[in-house]
């Protein structure tokens, strides 16, 4: 598939997934991705770094994984852009509470700030837009998280979705890196064991 179906594909994706998120009530969406799968946490050892993101309005949230590692004593890193052209690094983050060591980066996202420690991950969670069930990942089209993963293999790389972003298939290119899993509402997809 050309990159255009991609693109076309990922405007369909993501009107899925709004529309998904929209229909949840406020009452289900706050009991969803708190607490990693006990597969999962068998699997990260305790010193652990832990990539996540701070996710935008329709993704899956990492911010209770964020708070659950943190208070389990794990140091945690999220994504950061010296600027736009700039390649993806982590940083340090240390306060999954309250945010106060970020700041809105390059894209308008949150970030750590510039002083904060450059990081490399061993578990990474990582963001997308579809999945498919053996870990193909399609994600917003930048290419950061493929371009990282590239020049630094964590242990585990797992991405966080909602049920209806899984597909049947997606288009590959060589540079798409594949997901060890995948997490949902409702269950792994992957190899965890």
């Amino acid at each position: 598939m050309t990159d255009l179906s991609k693109d076309q594909l990922r405007r369909s994706l993501r009107a899925a997934r709004k529309a998904h998120v929209e229909a949840l009530p406020d009452s289900i969406r706050g009991l969803l991705f708190h607490r990693p799968p006990a597969p999962l946490l068998a699997r990260i050892g305790d010193e652990a770094v832990i990539g996540l993101y701070h996710a935008g309005p329709y993704e899956a949230p990492a911010g209770g994984y964020a708070r659950f590692f943190h208070d389990a004593g794990h140091s945690l890193a999220l994504p950061r852009f010296a600027a736009k052209g700039a390649p993806m690094a982590f940083a340090r983050h240390s306060d999954p509470y309250a945010d106060s060591d970020l700041e809105v980066g390059p894209f308008g996202m949150l970030q750590p700030a510039a002083e904060a420690e450059t990081v490399i991950p061993d578990v990474l969670f990582v963001p997308l837009v579809a999945f498919t069930a053996d870990g193909a990942r399609l994600g917003q089209g930048g290419g950061h998280y493929d371009r990282w993963l590239a020049e630094h293999r964590p242990a585990l790389t797992i991405g966080l979705a909602w049920d209806v972003q899984l597909c049947d298939a997606l288009p590959a290119e060589p540079h798409d890196a594949a997901l060890d899993a995948v997490i949902t509402p409702t269950r792994i997809y992957g190899h965890l064991n």
